[in-house]
Order: C-alpha cells, then structure tokens, then sequence
C-alpha cells in the first residue's frame, strides 16, 4: 500500500511537520480518489539535513558502488512497472497500455541510460601540470511535472545518484503516487538513507523553500516557463546552479517534395500522443501555402480516428487532461483560434461526442493559422495542432523561429540531406529529422526560453557534477 500521508526523509517515512493535505482527482471522472499529505518549508529543512549528512559519505563512494545501486534499482523497478503505469492513468488520465509501456517505460529507460554513462565515464583528465577532475555537486532540489512524471523523476535522481549526489525531490501534486511508489522502490534496492528525500506539496510553499534553501547547491527543475522564472529569482541570491527545461512551441517543417500523408500523419498524431501535454510535442505544422488545403484533410482524418475516451478502455487514443484548470486553459485557447478567424478543421470547444464528465478534450485542428495568432504564440498543451503555411523553405524556417521558445524542431523533406540543412538552421535544443524520434543517450534541452542545461545520457550526467583544475598535479 502506497503511504500517501507520509513523506520519505533520511530513509524512513515520516510524518509531515505540520498536517496539511489536498485531494488528488481522476481527470476522467472528475472524483476526489485520495488525499495526499502537503510539506512545508520546515519539512524542506528536514530533508535538506538529511541529505547534507548523507552527501558527505555518498559523495565518496566508488564507481563501482554506485554501478551497483543503479543495477539493483533497474533490478526492483522492473518489478514495479504495473503499478506506475496504474498510478500514472488513474492521475494523469494517460491511457493504460500507454502508462505501462511509455510513461514507466521512459523512467526505465532513463536509468538504464545512466548506468552505462557511468560505467564509462571519465572522472578525471590532464590538462598541462593540472589535472581536471569532475566532482558531485552536493545536495540537489529536484522540482518535476505531472506530464511525464517518471520520466522526468528518473532522468533527475539517475543521474544524481550515479554523480555521487544527495537529492530532495517535490514531484507534481497532481500525480504522486509514481514517485513515492519510485521512492519505494529506491528504498528497497538500498539507496542509502539521506541520499534520496522525497516531499509533496505545492510549488509556491514547497517548491519555493527548496529553490531559496541555502543548503541546496542546485536546483533541477521542469516545468512551465513562468514557474521556471519564480524557480531562477528566488535562487539567484543563494548562486546555486538552476537547470530547467520549461515551454515550447515547436515547429514542424513539411517541406516540398516530403512524403505529405507519411509527415502529416505522423506529425498529427505525436502532436495528439499524451492528449498533446508533451513540451516538446511538434505544435506548429508548417507546411507549403499551396498545400494547405492537402494538409488539412489528412491532418482531419488522423484527428477523426482518435479518440478521446477512458483511460481504462480498450480502444482509447488519448484520454482526459490533467485538470479542470488546463481544460479550461485550452478550451479558452482553442475559442480563441475560432475568434481570430483560424479555419477549424476538425474538433473544437465542448467535450468530444459521447462524453459527459471528465477533462476530455476534442482532438483539434486549425488551419490557415497565421504568425499573429494566439494559438500560434501560446503553448496549448493539449491534442491541438496549428497549421501554418509558408511561402518557401526560408519562410519556413523564418516562421519556426519566430518564437519565444527553442525546446525542439522537427524537418520533414525529400531527402536526408535537405532534412539536414534546414534542422541546423532551427533555433532548437532537439531537432528530429524524417521521423526518427530521440534518442536518450543524446541530450535534451532548450535554447530561450525553453530552458537551459541538458537532460538525458552524457549531457544530464555532466550537470550534477562540479568541474575542479588541480594545477601542479602533474609537474615532475
């Protein structure tokens, strides 16, 4: 049984220091399921204590050691992926197959990743008389989102942990059962008590404690782009290194000559995958002007096949978004498009056909979308899709980066080698060219204001860990 009233600090669970606590809803049936305890900053203290007494050990464990722990993590994890991807369903609303093999999948994947960076890494090397050495660096606030919960846990604490870190992690309120059934399952591979801390609560209490702390050396957070400024203001006078990978708004180039039904199809329907609350979900299709009308009928049929249904049921494409709020957000959002005089292709305001509770929303497509548009400045982050046309290649690539965000791009062309030379013109931190989807020994990150630091493989593992020159190390 998950402990949902508890929070997990120096190796046990604990009581909060003060009792507080919110429901947790079910987006596709609007119900109150549990409650969950909410931390405050004197919980935050704890914790941090914790982990400053555990890094002093941790921080001097071997290679090896920690090969073992991440082994013996994979190990147990494994055994829990039926109740993340459960957990993950019931709050989150992603559908159930999807949950198991995707969302827990990715958490998977992500330490699995870590655990071969590790166990090649180089610590040390020389430079003239010095000898330049990579060390942890110290007691880590990790912030993360409802949207791909495990992923972005794992792809924080693993690394963490294989640098030789202490860490406290808040994960979303909206979805916790995941992270303490991650915290459980740390628990009992043997990560030692101290190293990983685990408190609920809300940003503006919680996270907030966490990026002020003086005794966090570093705060990694992801989430949306106006949290990620609170986060960076309130850590500045404490200096501590902030990573973040926040918004986006990312285009996707079809350009002449590409396989139009092969990118239009597949653009649509990553668009849609986890009811469209991806940050890097490929929300602007632009495509040739005079293809527009070409692009709008395939993008209607892929929108028309997927349905928005239980998360439990077989045949469900997508099912609820998180929240009331976000259903409101996008509702306004897609009223919007109609209001600014986008062509509504297919879906729209209201719940899908059928449906009567929970935070469904339409599969939706706008077309004739110009640059001045709302929906195309504003991250939507739900199944709605932007198509823009552009005049010729240079305009589409004017148009993709002419955006606040710089999260990722993706080029659609008819060959490799068109492919290439237009990705490398997108202002991006990933770009996918011809389809190919990322890889997670490669990093992932953002340029503006989608973020700075790398996520993921080499890169991640590089951000927890402090550069030192030791010069004279090598003179004779």
């Amino acid at each position: 049984m998950v402990n949902r009233m508890q929070f997990y600090i120096d190796g046990a669970w604990v009581d909060p220091v003060v009792k507080k606590s919110t429901p947790v809803v079910n987006p596709a049936t609007e119900e109150a399921m549990y409650e969950i305890a909410l931390g405050s900053r004197a919980d935050v203290d704890k914790a941090v204590v914790a982990a400053r007494r555990a890094f002093e050990t941790f921080s001097q464990t071997s290679r090896e050691e920690r090969v073992a722990l991440l082994t013996r993590i994979i190990e147990v994890y494994k055994t829990r992926i039926k109740d993340i991807g459960a957990s993950v369903s019931d709050e989150m609303g992603a559908p159930l197959p999807m949950a198991e093999k995707l969302q827990a999948g990715a958490g998977l994947g992500h330490i699995i990743a870590t655990l071969d960076v590790l166990k090649n890494y180089h610590f040390e090397e020389t430079v003239g008389s010095a000898v330049v050495v990579r060390e942890p660096v110290g007691v880590i606030g990790m912030i993360t989102p409802w949207n791909w919960p495990l992923n972005q846990i794992a792809c924080k604490v693993a690394p963490a942990i294989a640098a030789g870190c202490a860490m406290i992690l808040k994960p979303s309120e909206f979805t916790p059962t995941s992270a303490l059934i991650f915290a459980e399952i740390l628990h009992e591979a043997g990560v030692p008590k101290g190293v990983f801390n685990l408190v609920n609560g809300l940003g503006p209490e919680v996270g907030a404690a966490m990026s002020e702390h003086p005794d966090i050396d570093m705060i990694s957070f992801t989430g949306s782009t106006r949290a990620g400024i609170d986060v960076a203001k309130r850590a500045a006078p404490t200096v501590k290194r902030v990573s973040q990978e926040l918004g986006g708004k990312s285009p996707n180039i079809i350009l002449e000559g590409a396989d139009l039904t092969k990118a239009v199809t597949g653009g649509v329907m990553h668009m849609f995958n986890n009811s469209g609350q991806s940050c890097n979900a490929p929300s602007r299709m632009i495509v040739p002007l005079s293809k527009m009308k070409e692009v709008a009928a395939i993008a209607k049929g892929v929108a028309d096949k997927t349905k928005a249904g239980d998360p439990r049921a077989e045949g469900t494409t997508i099912g609820p978004v998180v929240n009331r709020g976000q259903w409101d957000k996008i509702q306004g959002l897609i009223q919007k498009g109609i209001e600014e005089g986008a062509t509504l292709v297919a879906g729209g305001p209201g719940l899908p056909e059928g449906v009567n509770k929970g935070f469904y929303v339409r599969p939706t497509i706008f077309a004739d979308v110009t640059e001045n548009m709302t929906i195309a400045r504003e991250e939507i982050f739900g199944p709605v899709l932007v198509v823009m046309g552009a005049k010729d290649e240079e305009d589409a690539v004017r148009i993709a980066n002419d955006t606040p965000y710089g999260l990722a791009g993706y080029v659609s062309a008819d060959t490799v080698e068109t492919a290439r030379r237009v990705g490398r013109r997108i202002r991006a931190g990933n770009v996918n060219l011809q389809g190919v989807p990322n890889d997670r020994t490669a990093p992932f990150g953002g340029y503006k204001q989608s973020g700075n630091g790398r996520e993921w493989g080499k890169y991640g593992f590089e951000e927890f860990l402090e550069v030192k020159a030791i010069a004279g190390f090598n003179a004779a």
